[in-house]
């Protein structure tokens, strides 16, 4: 199997209950199982590094490698991160219609493009989903249908339609549609101290926790730089440090050179500076880089050194944990975390974006159209044209196991 991620290793793979939205048993997902790359656009595992560019680095338990993905095929990134293995939960839903192959469509929702079969799914899908809204306990076919009083329900029935035209089994659209719609996915985000690029004000407020020698967060950078781009005004993206120091033996070094520029008010400039050198990350690089971007440099080193700024990494990093984080990058839209092993970074978070913004504004936004984002400048090309390194497997790593959310 392909590399997909960069994660730490975790004591467990259990990460507890969760409601799926839609009836069934709680089951465990195996990432050795072939199903697991049934939408992917090869077969075997043999073929996976031709089309599959380097993901991440990420372990199972006891310090097991596990691969994990951060995918461009095509121009697009799927799955961009560095995280370990987790299970989904089924429960049942509410009062979900009995499910009809013969079903007719949901009103509103375009399926010409789908096969029979296809429709098929897609009709039993929207008839065994429950709708988003708690208030609302019939099946997302039936809450359009009966313009129920919950704005969400299309949005879903899109999603699903998206889930079943991308090839996604039936365990990963449970998982992406509980993650995306179920109103106890919904986390609270700490930002107070944060740094962020768009406006304070805006609908869709993007957190994103990583590691500045994890390559896939090089890798993801550009694509949260083009998000702003795409929807100014109604985005702003967050940066949080989440070192994997026993991984990556720079990435304390870097997180506080990161937060050490942010006194002086050049976060940015220094978040892309150790992306572009992030294969000579060292103590010896951070003053220097300080010195370019024009800072204090006596004043920086002060910064670097002090326990303040290891406060602030290490302050986002318990944030982390109390999420459940393992691995970068880890991306958080509005509250919803966006799993890369689930979402396509460059398919899914522009939809994703546009129906935050619909439901919170009532505006219906559409993407910019701006350049494709930037190759990283260390990386060797590849046949996406995005710069992606070849696959490798990830190594091994002896971190502690990763905390439970409480």
């Amino acid at each position: 199997m392909c590399a997909t991620s960069c994660t730490r290793a975790a004591g467990s793979d259990n990460v507890g209950p969760g409601r799926s939205l839609l009836q069934g048993q709680p089951r465990e997902r195996n990432l050795n199982d072939p199903k697991m790359f049934a939408h992917m656009p090869w077969r075997k595992r043999d073929d996976c590094p031709k089309a599959l560019l380097t993901l991440g680095c990420r372990t199972m338990p006891f310090g097991r490698a596990v691969p994990a993905l951060a995918i461009v095929v095509a121009g697009s990134l799927l799955g961009v991160a560095c995280n370990s293995k987790k299970d989904g939960n089924g429960a049942p839903s509410a009062t979900a219609e009995p499910p009809s192959s013969a079903a007719p469509g949901v009103p509103g929702v375009d399926v010409s493009e789908l096969t029979t079969r296809e429709k098929k799914d897609f009709n039993r899908y929207t008839k065994e989903f429950l709708a988003p809204c708690s208030d609302t306990p019939v099946s997302v076919a039936q809450c359009v249908r009966e313009k129920r009083k919950c704005d969400e329900c299309k949005p879903a029935a899109e999603f699903l339609k998206s889930r079943i035209l991308q090839g996604r089994t039936r365990s990963q659209t449970e998982d992406a549609f509980r993650l995306r719609f179920a109103p106890e996915s919904v986390k609270t985000i700490v930002v107070k101290g944060t740094p962020f690029k768009g406006p304070k004000d805006a609908a869709v407020t993007v957190v994103e926790w990583a590691d500045f020698e994890c390559p896939f967060c090089r890798l993801a950078s550009p694509v949260f730089d083009r998000i702003v781009k795409q929807y100014e005004g109604y985005v702003r993206v967050g940066f949080k440090h989440y070192p994997l120091s026993a991984r990556h033996e720079h990435a304390e070094g870097a997180a506080r050179a990161a937060v050490a520029a942010q006194k002086q008010g050049k976060f940015w400039e220094m978040h892309h500076a150790l992306f572009a050198k992030q294969e000579t990350l060292g103590d010896r690089l951070y003053p220097k880089l300080a010195k370019d971007l024009g800072l204090d440099v006596k004043q920086f080193k002060k910064d670097w050194e002090s326990e303040a700024v290891a406060d602030a990494v290490s302050a986002d990093r318990k944030a982390a944990d109390k999420l459940d984080v393992d691995g970068t990058p880890t991306i958080y839209i509005n509250g919803r975390h966006f799993d890369t092993q689930l979402f396509d970074l460059m398919k899914d978070m522009g939809p994703w974006i546009e129906d935050e913004v619909k439901l919170r504004t009532g505006k219906t936004v559409k993407a910019k159209d701006v350049p494709d984002p930037a190759p990283p400048s260390s990386a060797a090309p590849s046949a996406s044209g995005l710069g992606i390194p070849s696959a490798s497997a990830a190594p091994s790593a002896s971190a502690k196991p990763a905390s439970s959310a409480k």
